[in-house]
């Protein structure tokens, strides 16, 4: 990967890095068991500040603080991965010999071009639209046979 050269690649790249290692982490078993402590040790020292709005205010605050940041930065992994995704998606397509390579961005397009494709695909396909009770009983059918 080459050196950043701005200031605003440098902060992508740094925010990139970060986000992954940060979502590696967040994203860990130990993680989890840190919380459950966190709120154990919490609970329990309820009775001790008489459960005070500043011991209620501690844990809403840092929930509050927590969660706020994570949107973020589960926003940017999402992003990332569902770009890394449409890449992989087109650089096969590209390669595919009968594909339409126009497939390869289809991602651009809006809401409705992409339900308008999809109905187009779909008939080209031979399928019918299939109710979602219809196809969970189709699949639950196929399951016991």
């Amino acid at each position: 990967m080459p050196a950043p050269s701005s200031f605003s690649d440098r902060v992508d790249t740094w925010f990139t890095e970060f986000a992954h290692h940060t979502s590696r982490f967040a994203g860990s078993p130990w993680v989890f068991v840190l919380a459950v402590l966190v709120i154990a040790v919490w609970a329990i020292s309820g009775p001790i500040f008489n459960y005070s709005d500043t011991w209620q205010l501690v844990i809403n605050t840092g929930t509050t603080i927590i969660t706020f940041l994570m949107v973020f930065l589960i926003q940017n992994t999402q992003n990332r991965d569902a770009l890394a995704v449409q890449v992989k998606l087109s650089e096969l397509i590209i390669k595919m010999h009968g594909a339409r390579n126009d497939f390869a961005q289809i991602e651009d397009l809006t809401d409705k071009e992409l339900e308008l494709l999809h109905d187009v695909i779909r008939e080209r396909a031979g399928c019918e639209p299939i109710e979602p009770a219809k196809l969970a009983k189709k699949i639950r059918k196929k399951g016991r046979g």
